[in-house]
C-alpha cells in the first residue's frame, strides 16, 4: 500500500468501527429499557426489530432509530473509502451492494413501523442487499490467494458461509406461504402483528440472527484495515 491507501484505509476502519459501535449502542440501550404493553421486558425470541423501534410501544425506540440511521451512514462512509483501494473487482459489487443495504438499514431507521410502508420497503430491500453483499463477498474469497485478500481475516470465509445460510433462510422463508402465521400470511410483512406469540419464535429469531451475521460479516471487513501495511 502507498501513502494514500493507508490513509484511506485508516478512515475506513475508523467510521467503520463508529458505525457499528453506534449499532451496538442503540440496540443494547432499546432492549435494556424496552417495556411492552403487559409490562415485560425484550426478547431476542420473540419481538421483532421493527418493534424494538415502533414509537409508542418502546420507550427508547429513538435511541435504537437513532443508532440505525446514523450507525448505517458512518458504515456507508466505511464503504466509500474502502471501494477506493479495492484489490479485485468482486470487492467493488460487494461494497456497491453493502451500500445498497445500509442505506435500507438507514431508512428502516428513519421510518419505524409507525410509517408502515416506508419501513416495511427498507426491512425488506436491506435483507436483499445485504445477501446479495455477502455472497459477492463470498466469491471475493473464492476468486484470490488467501495471501492476497486485502479484505480477510482469519475465518472469513466459515463467517461468510454461515451468513449466506441464515440470510437464506429467512428470505425464502418470508417469501412462501408455510402457514407460519395463524392466517396464513407471509410472516416476513406481517410478523409484528401477530398475537398472541410462542415464547420461542423463530420468524423473530432468523430475523436478530441475520442482523447479527451481517454486523459480525462487516465487522471482519472493518477489522481487517486495522494497521494495513502491504
Amino acid at each position: 500500500m502507498n501513502s494514500r491507501e493507508r490513509k484511506l484505509s485508516k478512515l475506513a476502519f475508523r467510521f467503520g468501527l463508529l458505525g457499528l459501535f453506534g449499532l451496538l449502542l442503540g440496540l443494547v440501550l432499546a432492549t435494556l429499557g424496552f417495556s411492552d404493553f403487559n409490562g415485560q421486558g425484550f426478547s431476542f425470541y420473540n419481538f421483532t426489530l421493527s418493534e424494538l423501534g415502533q414509537y409508542g410501544h418502546s420507550e427508547l425506540a429513538v435511541v435504537f432509530n437513532g443508532g440505525l440511521f446514523f450507525g448505517s451512514l458512518s458504515l456507508v462512509l466505511f464503504c466509500l473509502f474502502a471501494l477506493q483501494i479495492c484489490d479485485i473487482p468482486w470487492l467493488y459489487l460487494c461494497l456497491f451492494l453493502s451500500i445498497l443495504a445500509l442505506l435500507a438499514l438507514a431508512i428502516t431507521g428513519l421510518f419505524p413501523i409507525n410509517v408502515y410502508h416506508l419501513h416495511t420497503i427498507g426491512v425488506e430491500y436491506f435483507f436483499h442487499f445485504a445477501a446479495l453483499s455477502v455472497a459477492s463477498y463470498f466469491i471475493y474469497l473464492l476468486k484470490k490467494p488467501r495471501s492476497g485478500k486485502r479484505f480477510a481475516v482469519k475465518g472469513s470465509l466459515p463467517l461468510c458461509l454461515l451468513s449466506l445460510v441464515i440470510f437464506g433462510l429467512f428470505i425464502i422463508l418470508a417469501h412462501i406461504d408455510l402457514g407460519m402465521v395463524d392466517d396464513g400470511r407471509w410472516f416476513y410483512h406481517d410478523m409484528t402483528m401477530v398475537e398472541p406469540r410462542p415464547a420461542y419464535w423463530w420468524p423473530a429469531i432468523l430475523e436478530w440472527l441475520s442482523l447479527l451475521m451481517f454486523m459480525l460479516w462487516i465487522f471482519s471487513l472493518v477489522w481487517s484495515q486495522r494497521d494495513v501495511k502491504r
